[in-house]
């Protein structure tokens, strides 16, 4: 009988999605490009009423736009991390114009609102790059699920690209920038919460994780520490 059960909990493992067949674990939902305004109202909509904390990754020019939307994000409980002012690629710039783009963002921010990290647009890097995050002591944002929802507009799909990478400790990068994006989140979070998943902003998966965030190095995901050998 043992023999038997053993076989029937494999078969049915086998049966599973990839997003069902590993345990639930802790992954963390990044938005790049906003706020946009009534993608990001509906998305913010769809995170309180599942009682989901995201990560935010603003541009200032939008949130001169949309200051209501930003003070929400914030008041909310969602984390703010910067995306540059301009979203120009950052890799092409001076440090003394990295720093603009980062200060004159700083500027539009809710009162209170002391952001941890930076995420170039593109995820491009460089040596001013780092040395301008490390100077203003921000670590560099990076992601480990990328579904590219900006140029796929299939709702379905994008959910299907998501659920068949993500592992615990993942950072998912996603845009609130358009209706499939936003109902691809919430269907995302709809799947992984009814199997048992978590969802933290960044810093919340970085301290679960026991990691200290340095300025200036990028971070891509929070794996669970490998246990010491025995």
């Amino acid at each position: 009988m043992r023999r038997f059960l053993t076989a029937v909990a494999a078969a049915v493992c086998l049966a599973l999605p990839a997003s069902a067949a590993q345990s639930p674990g802790y992954v963390a939902l990044t938005f790049d490009d906003g706020p946009s305004g009534r993608f990001t109202r509906e998305l913010l909509d769809g995170l309180y009423d599942r009682g989901v904390k995201a990560t935010f990754l603003l541009c200032g020019y939008r949130i001169r736009q949309y200051p209501d939307v930003t003070q929400r994000i914030y008041e909310e409980g969602h984390e703010i991390g910067f995306h540059g002012y301009s979203h120009k690629n950052m890799k092409n710039l001076s440090r003394r114009d990295i720093a603009s783009e980062i200060l004159d963002t700083e500027a539009l921010l809710p009162a209170g609102c002391h952001p941890v990290f930076l995420r170039p647009p593109g995820g491009c890097c460089s040596d001013s790059v780092r040395q301008v995050a490390q100077a203003r002591e921000l670590a560099i944002l990076g992601w480990s699920v990328d579904p590219r929802d900006w140029e796929n507009h299939d709702t379905a799909s994008v959910e299907k690209k998501v659920l068949s990478q993500v592992h615990d400790g993942d950072i998912i990068l996603l845009h609130d920038m358009s209706d499939s994006s936003v109902a691809a989140a919430l269907e995302i979070i709809d799947v992984l919460q009814e199997e048992g998943w978590e969802f933290l902003t960044v810093s919340e998966l970085a301290r679960r994780r026991g990691a200290e965030l340095r300025p200036g190095r990028r971070y891509d995901k929070f794996p669970e520490p490998e246990s010491p050998p025995q």
